[in-house]
């Protein structure tokens, strides 16, 4: 007999151990954020505006992480079981009815997404690693693949193999033996790498403050703010590399079974994050502004120099030998990065296997240490081939897939929520109701379609989705699930 049970009388997975705290939950949120992204992506986005006033990305992207996580927050607090955004989906459209599609595309994209935010990761990692070992960049295959989709038109990838790859790989695997371990030891060595991701940080804003020159930072062009079809333009390509850099602010949700108190950890290890984060990223980016000319950076935003900007900046100010310290210090950062995004996401495709919506063997817990192992080594598995894709093409696209299947869902469903459930235990309630789920949604619609040649990014959603849908239907159909019946058969 089929059996039906509200999300909210199931806040708890009693396999799994509570032992992260606001302050554990905070850094991992923040490792997650201040992967290599930033160091990397600064000269996409001076390009992309063409000039100092690209400062508006970085701060209209804060807005926009800070309205939405708000929504992570109140439905975080209010189903803090691991799995996050999963049983938020499932709860919001219905658990026998649409809210089993819905959460299951979620879980179909994630199966890609997740593995190439944890690889971006790695090859952030190898990419700045040769600064200071010149021969990882040392290509002997590469290969582009072409397929043309009716009424779509044409999806590309690339492959290429490295030296650097398999340093890439190597991380991708000592971060799944790290995390081979029970969550109160990982909490402990999560705030150990915060502390250096921080040092990383503070050096480089007191390296860019103390060599300030205010005319190199604010050398605005004449047309900066031209309020123009290429300024609005430029400011949503900004936006998409924005929010990319910010994304991790919501990684607590995503192990939010495993959290001590999460009515309050998980809002305040996210807003806390956010704007912690938002901070160091706009003080950073004026600080290096007033040192590097604008235009030596937009030069470099098509060239191999942007792998490892931050380390350029550094041997300029004080020679090659800060300049590898600094690259030392981003790979620690980029590390830390992959640790905390193979933490959070391996506990997904177990949570939705528990509730028998996905394969059963990542239900399996580890007999020690409570921890979904099974689930963590096959994440770091595919991880570790995606290491093999040049990801700077398809950063954009991993954008625009989550942005379609899962936050706008997202966004949209707490005010549903909001409407049809007005009596559902809500621990923490978003600030200002509705405004910023209204600004969420209007924010990631600008960075969906406001920018050149959208649709190519949009082509990969949509066959990631129809695909899902196939996969979807044929399973339900055999299963009796909605639409074709209303059987759900949860497991706890």
């Amino acid at each position: 007999m089929a059996q039906e049970n509200s999300i909210s009388e199931q806040s708890e997975q009693p396999q799994l151990i509570r032992g992260v705290g606001t302050i554990g939950a905070t850094a991992l949120n923040m490792i997650d954020m201040i992967g290599v992204g930033p160091f990397i992506t600064m000269p996409l986005i001076i390009a992309a505006m063409g000039g100092p006033q690209a400062m508006l990305g970085w701060i209209f992207g804060a807005i926009l992480v800070i309205c939405d996580g708000l929504v992570w927050s109140e439905l975080g607090a209010a189903m803090p079981k691991s799995g996050g955004a999963y049983y938020y989906l499932k709860e919001i459209y219905g658990e026998r009815k649409l809210g089993r599609l819905m959460s299951f595309l979620f879980i179909w994209q994630l199966t890609f997404s997740a593995p190439l935010s944890i690889a971006s990761g790695c090859l952030g990692f190898a990419l700045y690693a040769t600064y200071a070992f010149p021969n990882l960049d040392k290509t002997f295959f590469a290969q582009d693949f072409h397929l043309q989709i009716p009424l779509l038109g044409d999806l590309s990838a690339s492959l290429a193999a490295s030296y650097g790859t398999f340093v890439a790989i190597g991380v991708c695997v000592f971060c799944v033996f790290l995390l081979y371990r029970k969550i109160t030891v990982i909490e402990k060595f999560s705030k150990f790498l915060w502390v250096g991701v921080i040092l990383t940080i503070v050096w480089i804003i007191f390296a860019g403050l103390t060599n300030f020159n205010p005319a190199l930072a604010f050398d605005f062009p004449p047309d900066a703010f031209v309020l123009n079809s290429n300024f609005f333009l430029g400011l949503g390509a900004a936006l998409l590399i924005a929010v990319y850099d910010y994304w991790g602010y919501y990684n607590v949700c995503f192990f939010a079974g495993e959290v001590k108190d999460p009515e309050k950890t998980i809002p305040r290890s996210i807003m806390l994050s956010i704007a912690l984060v938002a901070a160091i990223y706009i003080l950073m980016n004026i600080a290096i502004l007033g040192v590097i000319p604008w235009r030596d950076f937009s030069e470099t935003a098509t060239s191999d120099a942007r792998r490892y900007v931050i380390s350029v900046f550094m041997e300029r100010l004080y020679g090659h030998t800060a300049g590898i310290i600094a690259t030392l210090l981003i790979m620690w950062t980029a590390f830390s990065s992959v640790f905390s995004l193979l933490l959070g996401y391996s506990r997904v495709p177990y949570a939705a296997s528990l509730d028998g919506n996905y394969f059963k063997i990542f239900q399996k817990i580890h007999r020690k240490h409570h921890f979904p192992y099974v689930s963590l080594l096959i994440m770091g598995g595919i991880a570790a081939l995606f290491c093999f894709l040049k990801l700077a093409d398809v950063i954009a696209a991993l954008v625009v897939i989550r942005i379609i299947i899962q936050f706008l869902a997202q966004i949209v469903g707490v005010i549903i929520l909001r409407q049809t459930k007005p009596d559902f235990p809500r621990p923490f309630k978003m600030w200002l109701y509705p405004l910023p789920a209204l600004v969420a949604i209007i924010g990631f619609l600008y960075v969906l379609f406001m920018r050149p040649n959208f649709q190519k990014e949009v082509r990969y959603a949509v066959v990631l989705i129809v695909i899902g849908l196939i996969i979807y239907f044929v399973r339900s159909f055999k299963r009796g699930e909605f639409p074709f019946g209303e059987k759900v058969i949860i497991k706890n």
